[in-house]
Order: structure tokens, then sequence, then C-alpha cells
């Protein structure tokens, strides 16, 4: 088992438009959500579905590839790493936040009505 890393991959729906920030450095910095979906069926032999929320982040090219490319409702897959950090609110609150840092994505679904951007 030493071979194993830390090593998530997802396929799902983007949450919302891709937040894209131009950092002083030059670099570019994409943070969006998506949600990926779990079926069963219960006790009653009726089908439910799990949806689960993903911060997700792509930095450099990969954030150039997600500003042009991926907009709300698009069906993704990536691979990454599991992040976890905290922060501490103007009121003094700290926060904990768990996101995946893409290494790579693959674009499943069309953006918008327009398929030849």
């Amino acid at each position: 088992m030493s071979t194993l890393k830390n090593k998530v991959q997802l396929i799902g729906n983007v949450g919302n438009e891709p937040e894209i920030t131009n950092l002083e450095s030059g670099n570019k910095v994409a943070k969006f959500s998506i949600a990926t979906n779990e079926s069963y069926k219960d006790s009653k032999g009726e089908k439910v579905t799990n949806t689960q929320w993903h911060n997700i982040v792509a930095w450099g090219k990969i954030a150039e590839i997600v500003e042009k490319y991926v907009g709300k409702g698009k069906e993704v897959a990536l691979e990454g790493k599991l992040t976890s950090r905290s922060y501490e609110t103007k009121k003094g609150e700290k926060r904990y936040v768990t996101e995946v840092v893409v290494d790579e994505i693959l674009l499943l679904g069309i953006k918008g009505e327009n398929a030849t951007e």
C-alpha cells in the first residue's frame, strides 16, 4: 500500500459559473463546484438520489481551459488531490474548507448552447 497517494477522481455537473482570478504573479486560478450523484433503492424499492457537492480549484493552464470552456451545468471529469485549509472570518470565527485541486480535466458536455467554442 505504499504506492497509494492522495488522488481524487470525480465526474459531475458544474454547479455555478467558475470564478476566475488573475493574480499579480500572472498566474490564473479558477474556483467552482461540481455535483456528483449516487442513486440507490430504499427499503420500499423507490429510487433515491444522493447529491454531494465538491469545491474545485484549478491553477494555470487548467484554469485557462476552465475559463474558456466550462460553465454552469457542464459535465466534467476531473482528477486531482484533496486539500484542506482553514481561515478566520472578519468576526474571528474559524472556518474549514476541503477542496479538490485539479491536475487533469476532461470536458464531457457542451457549454451553453454553442458547441463550437
